[in-house]
């Protein structure tokens, strides 16, 4: 389930991005004011303009697993302007299908109620784990290979990949 962020989820969300395995893919682990600022920007986006990284819970326990979610990214990318689809999810929840769930449902928001064109995600050329999401969520790799200006160009996350999706794309696959 999609929500918006509550108090009781920053001590979660703090072990979640301190975790070495689900950072794996981000220059470096979050402190705990680090993890807390993120999770108050994200909440404030939302409660500004209803929609951005909303916090995922698992409905079956009610817990808060990480977030899902749409977001105008900030960078200096190549490609703005543009809306990006993201997720990070605590390591327990990995290879259950939740982000592909959680990020459909941000997909349907965004093409649906925001009447989007295109959303697009970008991940670490050796993030495997969340381009077979993209793949999943009938994204298409585009050409463009890119150094992320927010992570130094020696780094070995630098290089980014770029996906897309259409809302026509969208519609399509949601038909069959």
């Amino acid at each position: 389930m999609l929500r918006q962020w509550q108090p009781q989820d920053r001590a979660s969300f703090a072990t979640m991005n301190a975790d070495p395995r689900v950072m794996q893919f981000m220059p470096s682990v979050l402190s705990t004011q680090q993890s807390d600022a993120m999770a108050e920007r994200c909440a404030g986006l939302i409660a500004e303009r209803g929609w951005g990284f909303w916090a995922v819970e698992l409905k079956t326990q009610s817990a808060f697993i990480g977030y899902v979610g749409l977001h105008i990214p900030s960078a200096d990318l190549p490609f703005k302007p543009c809306v990006e689809i993201g997720w990070r999810l605590g390591y327990q929840y990995w290879g259950l299908g939740l982000a592909t769930e959680a990020a459909r449902a941000a997909l349907k928001v965004g093409f649906e109620d925001l009447r989007l064109p295109e959303i697009i995600a970008f991940t670490a050329l050796s993030n495997n784990k969340s381009q077979a999401v993209m793949q999943r969520l009938a994204m298409q790799q585009d050409s463009l290979i890119f150094a992320h200006p927010r992570v130094p160009a020696d780094h070995p996350l630098s290089l980014h990949c770029l996906y897309r999706l259409s809302r026509q794309r969208w519609q399509q696959q949601s038909v069959n």
